[in-house]
């Protein structure tokens, strides 16, 4: 988990995009990213998805025989009608849960 979630902030850095909020569990993945609305919420999930697979599969794989898959859906929404405090808590319960 701490290999993905250093991976995924590297591809936060190098996009210039801001990760406000990061939960990294067994099966699945809470991102909340502050992000110009240049850039599509379809765009941002193909690079963090696309991108992270292929660093982690090209360091680890070789090394422990474990590979990322990502499963193909995601669901992305923008926090323009919520705040951001709400988002956070939204993930910050989801980690809690499966603690």
């Amino acid at each position: 988990e701490d290999r993905v979630r250093r991976i995924l902030h590297e591809i936060a850095d190098e996009k210039g995009l801001e990760i406000v909020d990061l939960t990294v569990q067994s099966d699945h993945v809470h991102l909340f990213v502050s992000s110009p609305p240049k850039h599509a919420p379809s765009l941002l999930a193909n690079w963090f998805k696309g991108i992270s697979s292929r660093k982690y599969n090209h360091r680890y794989a070789d090394h422990d025989g474990e590979k990322i898959k990502w499963a193909r859906g995601y669901y992305a929404g923008t926090a323009g009608h919520v705040s951001s405090e709400t988002v956070q808590g939204y993930i910050q319960r989801h980690e809690e849960d499966e603690q």
